[in-house]
């Protein structure tokens, strides 16, 4: 499966390691655009320099471990369509040009189902598209989630489980899981 991911799955961080454990697992692959990356580095940088900084290693990082992930956005098939946010339609284009099969995105309204089934394609919140790998792989998911806990704590954050998938959204997949809202 092909999965284009949106710049605001691919920050937060916490969100982004899950997701990219799951790809590196091979659960699926990923996909973005080099104008998705600059969203995400913008989205960083308003919390200052540092955090820009922060976003350009992630980004070289994340391009180096998923080499063959970035996919042109720039192309004219979503051009004439009625979206509600236009400036949304690179996200679709790299979606078409990369073949993905869905694109994971926290804005679902930015996607409607009509235009996108038209398309080959469907948008899917990030807590259902981990909830659809969980059921596939269990184990594989529970691993990035528990993977994804070490780092938040090697970096001094005091966060459980339970509050890590609440800060990410993720409250299906803390069900699935069997984690409990602490």
């Amino acid at each position: 499966m092909r999965a284009l991911l949106d710049a605001n799955v691919l920050y937060p961080t916490i969100l982004r390691e899950i997701l990219s454990d799951l790809a590196w697992a091979g659960l699926f692959q990923p996909l973005w655009s080099a104008r998705i990356l600059a969203e995400w580095r913008h989205a960083a940088a308003r919390l200052g320099d540092e955090a820009a900084a922060v976003a350009g290693a992630e980004i070289a990082l994340l391009r180096l471990r998923f080499a063959q992930a970035e996919c042109d956005g720039q192309g004219i098939a979503a051009i004439d369509l009625d979206f509600p946010d236009p400036s949304d339609r690179h996200v679709v284009e790299a979606a078409l040009a990369g073949r993905a099969d869905l694109i994971v995105t926290a804005n679902l309204r930015d996607f409607p189902p009509r235009i996108m089934a038209g398309l080959g394609l469907r948008a899917i919140h990030p807590d259902a598209f981990l909830l659809e790998l969980h059921r596939r792989n269990p184990v594989a998911v529970r691993a990035a989630l528990e993977a994804a806990r070490a780092r938040v704590s090697a970096l001094g954050g005091g966060m459980d489980m339970a509050e890590m998938l609440k800060r990410c959204r993720l409250p299906r997949l803390a069900r699935a899981v069997k984690i409990e809202p602490g």
